[in-house]
């Protein structure tokens, strides 16, 4: 299915008006149905609906490697995700559900070991003009959001090159999508970075930790609990990527010196 609809728009600009075709991202519901329970209704880009699928289940703790999966089967009609896992009765734990800050109808389930993960381990460093390069080649990548401006998305990079890149309505989306990928086809996530479009609150902190993700670059800004947490959980946070302009507001011991 296309992540994008085309449609008829008025154009005004000043005193004119014009009638022009212009596209839209397209919106869908997915339901991920875990051992024959269902388990949560996202919305989202209806397009690898597997990874996503998978990345939301390992965010939520609920598997943690592909070996978990016994089968997923994409109903893309009826926006249906069946999930079979080898160890059952895992959805019938008691999770508090929060409604998070994400896009779309963002819900997340946490527990109190969530934010009592260890500290990520890593002898990165980050030259600054690696940051750059990344995410200027990161952005050049989002041709969805070229087209209607209405996506976020998420890459994973090692060094100066971009490995895996993923585009959704929802930035929790667009992370789970990258992750799932990694967890379906075993791509290791040690020692790799995340770049992000969108805002960094918590939940996305908490992705980043669960895969042992020790820096986080984002274009846009960190919350105040986001900056809190990548300090506890030993993760480098940039926001504000912007031409050469960068903030680093935790853990900048592994931002390499630079003259300029």
């Amino acid at each position: 299915m296309e992540n994008t609809v085309p449609l008829n728009i008025v154009r005004i600009a000043e005193n004119s008006a014009v009638t022009v075709e212009d596209e839209v991202a397209r919106e869908a519901a997915l339901t991920i149905i875990l051992n024959d329970t269902e388990l949560v209704t996202m919305l989202c880009s209806p397009a690898e609906e597997r990874c996503l699928t998978a990345g939301f289940l390992a965010a939520e703790g609920l598997i943690e490697t592909v070996d978990d999966i016994t089968s997923i089967l994409i109903d893309e009609t009826r926006g249906i995700a069946r999930v079979s896992t080898a160890v059952r009765g895992e959805a019938d734990r008691i999770w508090k559900r929060f409604i998070s800050s994400g896009c779309g109808r963002g819900a997340t389930f946490y527990s109190a070991a969530d934010v009592s993960s260890p500290p990520v381990e890593s002898s990165l460093t980050i030259d600054p003009f690696q940051v750059y390069r990344l995410m200027r080649a990161f952005q050049e990548q989002s041709d969805v959001f070229k087209s209607t401006g209405g996506t976020h998305a998420a890459a994973l990079a090692s060094g100066n090159t971009i490995e895996l890149f993923s585009e959704d309505i929802g930035r929790h989306n667009a992370v789970d999508k990258v992750f799932g990928r990694c967890i379906l086809e075993n791509i290791e996530t040690k020692d790799k970075i995340l770049l992000v479009t969108g805002r960094i609150s918590s939940e996305i902190l908490l992705k980043v930790a669960r895969r042992g993700i020790p820096a986080l670059i984002s274009k846009s800004a960190p919350t105040d609990s986001g900056v809190k947490l990548a300090e506890k959980l030993g993760i480098t946070l940039i926001g504000f990527v912007r031409g050469h302009r960068m903030n680093v507001y935790a853990h900048a011991e592994r931002i390499a010196s630079h003259e300029t």
